[in-house]
């Protein structure tokens, strides 16, 4: 990319998406040297996040310019997202040309519902991770992974561990230290329960049945789209 074009990294906004998961990333990313950040819907009208307020896409799936950076979040709507072939062609057709195809949270299981992540190691929020493997992936419990040019982060507040990882792949390590610094990011929890080998195992069961209640069904159906009676595979493997 020749070094006066913009960084143009592309977010599907869809609605129910869980806004941490889009806008702790955005913020990061609106701290890269040189960067357009695309958010982008079939229309311009407020698209309704998880919490009730609204994002206004900046853009539209016709005239959204080519990703260098292609960025799915996650929530509810992700996988939702399995039943708008508009949507699931711009991925495909935009990570195609992308340098990098990242996701938070279940976003990935929207890249894999598109059969981008057929093949590769990736993450996911930890109640749904197992789900991966059913689109071919490979599931790994790790905070952000790295595989050849998918870039994917677990649950939710790792989005913002994940725009720095790419900071350092797109700038390198004191760039994203720098941004690191200046947006004083210094996680001090009050608790240590955020993850599933430290909750609670009660807590743990109760949640992933009320997960995976209400996405597994969803996954299911995107399966069996890609994956006719007959055929072996759900998607073949990219590269």
């Amino acid at each position: 990319m020749p070094k006066d074009e913009p960084l143009r990294i592309v977010i599907p906004l869809f609605p129910n998406v869980t806004q941490l998961d889009l806008t702790g990333p955005a913020q990061v990313f609106a701290n890269y040297p040189n960067t357009e950040v695309h958010l982008v819907w079939h229309t311009l009208e407020p698209v309704e996040t998880d919490c009730g307020w609204s994002i206004v896409p900046t853009t539209t799936f016709e005239t959204c310019p080519p990703a260098d950076v292609l960025f799915v979040p996650g929530g509810q709507g992700a996988f939702e997202l399995h039943d708008d072939p508009v949507a699931i062609e711009f991925l495909r057709r935009n990570a195609d040309g992308a340098r990098w195809v990242t996701s938070v949270c279940t976003g990935s299981f929207a890249l894999a519902a598109a059969g981008l992540l057929t093949g590769y190691r990736a993450t996911s929020h930890w109640a749904s991770l197992s789900m991966l493997s059913m689109f071919g992936a490979t599931p790994v419990r790790e905070r952000v992974v790295i595989d050849r040019n998918r870039i994917t982060g677990a649950g939710i507040t790792s989005g913002i561990e994940f725009a720095f990882v790419l900071a350092a792949q797109l700038f390198g390590d004191e760039r994203a230290k720098i941004i690191q610094l200046f947006l004083e990011y210094d996680p001090q929890p009050g608790f240590d329960g955020g993850n599933p080998w430290t909750a609670d195992p009660e807590l743990i069961s109760k949640l992933t049945a009320e997960v995976q209640g209400r996405r597994l069904p969803l996954v299911q159906q995107a399966v069996d789209r890609m994956n006719p009676v007959g055929l072996e595979d759900p998607a073949p493997t990219r590269v």
